[in-house]
């Protein structure tokens, strides 16, 4: 999704010749992402306007709406007043232990948000309604704020707030006319990525019995069978996903945050907390034990409550398996389908090419339900053999992941020098063997990468899996939610101690490549 905050204004550059088969494979892949929005209008074509009217506007959608916008209203703020904090304390102060720190302030993202919801829950029965799906929320994604944030802040030339420190601001002053300025970008990109999830999340809410827009469309599809009311609310759903975006691009401007010079390449020197070290200290410490000590702790009370009779592995090795297959082949399609488009967006950028990748961004920030509730219907009404097979399911992951794998496919391509290309076909190479002698083996980590991203997405999917997983078929998440749905909250710790074990190690990847960006 950084790509989608990072250039969505920005005007395509030519530096290649476009080859014809890799211009198809990107316009199939587009189309083939365009399928939920298609799909929506689609059934709001065939349901008729008085019957999608009498649908849309009912007191159930306008409480649905208000609840959704409070959300995206309360949680949005609260998580960049805290991503905000973390990151300046961690990065641009003399805090004890910020190093160590820093990490704690990533790790939350490798606890799947409805696992957060079952750990507080579970702690708290009591704990529910607005104030439970906020609180969750922000303790769930605040992450994805902290990393643009910090590595903004690692990126500061520190002789802007030197020079403005020279001229008598104050160290809040400095911050807030010098540096905040700078972080808009960040802030906004990572806003738009909290708000995107705050949108499609399911399993937290349900949880803590807040219906959103998501709960509701599932309660919808599970009693009418994608019936004209669930996606009558995918349709207002998928207008508020767009409304976010462009909101999001309103607010991130078109001004300049670059330099010609290179700046001055030194660190900063770390601000001195001096009294308030301490209860700066504390205040991290207590946001860390939130996000990560409630999970950790309840899953282990839970793990160690069942003893050894939780952990049928006659049930967690065959699910274990199957995640683990979906997770790779979802993983290879998802990278698969992004090279088309990573390749023209650097080889033979085009207006058409600018245009495509951007509707790419706009489907993958759609709500998994969204997605999986099209395919669903054209799958039993154009193609019923497909209806229930791995081929629908792996191609609703690619359709969901495809940001992740084209943003990291895109950055790896770059660095492979198009001369190579060139130099291969005056050998007589043919353009694909030319292509993929070159620079589609230069981008393989690029590729490595954005297939571990798309397979961890895919470990922790929900609702979409539900959907659309053929029968027989389970996953970590799926057997998580069974049991947890049926109160019985051991059975399901193990589920999520596994869940949270696969992806600690890639939170840790995100956090060093997050350093190896910012030059450390």
């Amino acid at each position: 999704m950084s790509g989608l905050a990072g250039d969505w204004l920005a005007p395509p550059r030519r530096t290649g010749r476009a080859l014809p088969f890799m211009e198809m494979a990107a316009v199939l892949v587009s189309l083939l992402a365009a399928l939920p929005v298609l799909f929506v209008g689609w059934m709001a074509w065939t349901t008729g306007w008085r019957s999608s009217a009498a649908l849309i506007f009912r007191p159930r959608v306008g409480e649905l709406l208000v609840n959704t916008g409070l959300l995206v209203i309360l949680a949005v703020p609260l998580a960049m007043v805290v991503s905000t904090a973390l990151a300046w304390l961690t990065e641009c102060t003399d805090l004890p232990g910020r190093r160590v720190l820093s990490w704690f302030c990533v790790a939350p993202l490798a606890v799947p948000a409805f696992v957060q919801s079952y750990a507080w829950i579970s702690l708290c029965p009591r704990f529910q309604g607005l104030p439970a799906a906020v609180t969750i929320s922000v303790l769930s994604y605040f992450p994805f704020l902290y990393l643009p944030v910090a590595a903004s802040l690692r990126r500061l030339d520190p002789a802007l707030s030197e020079t403005a420190a020279a001229l008598g601001l104050s160290p809040w002053a400095v911050f807030a006319r010098v540096t905040f300025p700078q972080l808009r970008l960040a802030l906004c990109g990572g806003a738009l990525l909290i708000a995107l999830h705050l949108l499609s999340e399911f399993g937290l809410y349900v949880f803590v019995r807040f219906d959103t827009f998501t709960t509701a469309i599932v309660d919808q599809y599970q009693s009418s069978f994608a019936g004209p009311a669930a996606t009558m609310l995918a349709s207002v759903l998928v207008i508020c996903c767009l409304v976010v975006i462009v909101l999001e691009a309103a607010a991130r401007g078109d001004a300049r945050y670059s330099r010609v010079g290179s700046g001055v390449a030194r660190r900063p020197k770390p601000a001195c907390l001096g009294k308030t070290a301490i209860p700066c200290l504390a205040c991290v410490c207590a946001v860390i034990a939130l996000s990560l000590g409630v999970p950790f702790v309840t899953i282990g009370r839970w793990l160690a409550a069942g003893g050894l009779a939780i952990w049928r592995l006659d049930e967690i090795v065959p699910t274990l398996a199957q995640t683990a297959i979906l997770a790779f082949a979802g993983g290879v399609l998802t990278t698969a389908m992004a090279v088309p488009m990573a390749w023209l967006s650097n080889r033979a950028p085009s207006r058409l090419q600018h245009g495509l990748e951007k509707l790419n961004y706009v489907i993958g920030s759609l709500p998994g339900i969204v997605v999986a509730l099209a395919l669903v219907t054209i799958a039993v009404r154009v193609v019923q053999p497909l209806y229930q097979t791995m081929a629908t399911i792996l191609l609703a992951y690619g359709l969901m992941f495809l940001p992740r794998a084209l943003i990291s496919l895109r950055a790896s391509i770059a660095q492979a020098p198009i001369e190579l290309e060139q130099a291969a076909s005056a050998l007589g190479r043919g353009p694909a063997q030319a292509l993929f002698a070159t620079t589609i083996r230069l981008a393989a980590p690029g590729a490595a990468a954005g297939t571990a991203m798309a397979a961890l997405g895919i470990v922790n999917e929900l609702t979409a899996t539900q959907m659309l997983a053929p029968l027989g078929t389970h996953t970590l998440a799926m057997r998580f939610w069974s049991f947890s749905g049926e109160i019985d909250y051991a059975s399901a710790a193990p589920y999520a101690a596994i869940m949270v074990a696969i992806s600690l190690p890639f939170t840790g990847w995100l956090h060093v490549q997050s350093k190896r960006m910012a030059g450390e």
